[in-house]
């Protein structure tokens, strides 16, 4: 029976919410799945095993992923200690799209948005537009508190301090203009479905990639 669920901080929820996101595939050893959280999703590239394996336990318990041991032999024919595979159980599934369903503030946090970006394909569209409209909206509200600021106190800044400031602000704007894109291809697709209504920003990765490259 699963165990009561427990507190948990938003990193190690978040986490939990990705590892159901990547067995969402397929079945995923340990090793796998830790290299698909590092390079996949860049917020967890210092993820260990100490954090790794507490949070895959806890899925285990809550009847959300089943695991299986599975003999593990080097090339000599050496016995290894057993590898555990993970997978999502119907639970899990169920789950997961109960959490790519909601679209609250949370979702418009700079790791929170990252990882929930990495898994829009699995989102539906009225989410997705939900999500990247208050993104849009948090970053128009932080880029004008950070002009109000420079504004106010251009004056007392050192040249360091005055370049870190506008490299805040030229950040900002870089995002807001690309969610901009993503924004008005969501809706040119909720009118006409199908993959002409993604012309105007092709390669959204990469150019999310380059965004923050020039950073």
């Amino acid at each position: 029976m699963p165990r009561p669920d427990r507190p948990q901080s938003r990193r190690a929820a978040l986490l939990e919410f990705a590892v159901l996101g990547l067995l969402h595939d397929g079945p995923l050893h340990g090793y796998e799945l830790r290299k698909r959280l590092t390079t996949a999703l860049g917020i967890f590239r210092a993820l260990s095993y100490g954090s790794l394996y507490p949070a895959l336990r806890h899925l285990v318990d809550s009847g959300w992923i089943h695991e299986t041991e599975e003999p593990h032999t080097t090339r000599t024919g050496t016995s290894k200690r057993p590898r555990i595979t993970y997978e999502l159980t119907p639970e899990g599934k169920e789950h997961f799209q109960d959490l790519v369903a909601a679209s609250g503030p949370d979702a418009w946090d700079d790791d929170d948005f990252d990882v929930r970006f990495a898994f829009f394909s699995r989102t539906e569209a009225q989410v997705r537009l939900r999500i990247l409209e208050g993104r849009r909206s948090r970053l128009e509200e932080r880029l004008a508190n950070v002009r109000e600021v420079s504004a106010r106190n251009r004056e007392r800044m050192d040249s360091y301090t005055l370049a870190l400031q506008q490299y805040g602000e030229e950040r900002a704007e870089r995002e807001v203009r690309w969610l901009e894109e993503l924004i008005v291809a969501e809706r040119r697709a909720a009118l006409d479905p199908g993959p002409a209504a993604y012309d105007d920003t092709t390669d959204i990765t990469t150019k999310r990639k380059t965004t923050n490259n020039k950073e």
